[in-house]
């Protein structure tokens, strides 16, 4: 059949591939993969031969048409990056949109995904998250984007390098305080590890310039307990509409963590208007 077929690879541990996901890549006539030369590997061990295309961050917008038109023509394809889900904090999010929008039949596979492999043994209440994946690399950015969660009282997911670590956590402990966090190491590889502690103690553990941190990371963090929204609530210089909103929220047909935010959204609006 002439689609795109999202296929997950192993994080770590080539026996987490399934059955499905080496049919697909056995049937399609070709494959568009991150790095061709991890995916080929990954072929050779389990004796399989396709033509392989690059898609990557840098050449996925350029390389979607490419792809679209040979599927449009008759073609199979089937997405892979280095390991987990296309798509997700990888490429492929380009490609399937522009596949989408092309009228292109897009069929995504179950698999291998560090988030929800990580969640699934952190320990924090596992019911609603939220994935934010790797934070930016520019420190203000990073922080703003983690002021923004302050009051998220979903768990939150973050992906990170070994080398940006001890930078990440000493950033989400100034802005969610001496909160718990699972942090998931080399998953499904020799040496896995979960370590569940809290940020203070994380930090103390990681950012020392004697610390040997390898592998990668997910971070599993706790959210926002809502006796923390509200004390920050109350504590805010707002107008007494906002107030109001905050104390009659059922009457206003909305929940309570909804108006926390919007009070919360007003002070920052305010903060942010004094600053100019």
């Amino acid at each position: 059949m002439s689609c795109l077929y999202v296929v997950p690879t192993p994080i770590g541990n080539l026996g987490d591939i399934t059955v499905r996901a080496l049919e697909t890549l056995k049937t399609v006539d070709f494959i568009a993969a991150e790095d061709t030369r991890v995916t080929q590997k990954l072929l050779t061990h389990f004796e399989i031969a396709k033509p392989l295309v690059s898609c990557y961050e840098h050449n996925e917008r350029m390389r979607s048409a490419e792809i679209i038109a040979r599927i449009a023509g008759g073609e199979s394809c089937a997405l892979v990056t280095d390991a987990g889900t296309p798509a997700v904090s990888d490429p492929g999010e380009l490609l399937v949109a522009a596949c989408l929008d092309a009228g292109v039949r897009v069929v995504p596979l179950p698999g291998a995904c560090a988030a929800i492999c990580a969640l699934s043994a952190c320990g924090l209440p596992t019911g609603r998250f939220c994935f934010e994946g790797f934070l930016s690399v520019n420190k203000r950015d990073r922080r703003d984007r983690l002021a923004s969660l302050k009051n998220e009282q979903r768990t939150m997911i973050f992906y990170e390098a070994p080398h940006k670590l001890s930078y990440t956590l000493k950033d989400l402990y100034a802005a969610f305080g001496d909160r718990r966090i699972t942090l998931c190491r080399e998953l499904t590889k020799i040496y896995e590890e979960f370590v569940r502690t809290t940020l203070a103690e994380a930090v103390e553990r990681y950012c020392t310039p004697d610390a040997k941190i390898k592998g990668e990371f997910v971070l599993i963090l706790e959210g926002a307990a809502e006796e923390e929204i509200e004390a920050e609530v109350a504590s805010l210089d707002l107008t007494q509409d906002i107030r109001s909103v905050v104390r009659d929220a059922k009457k206003a047909g909305i929940s309570r963590n909804e108006a926390y935010r919007a009070a919360l959204e007003e002070k920052r609006k305010k903060q942010a208007k004094a600053e100019e």
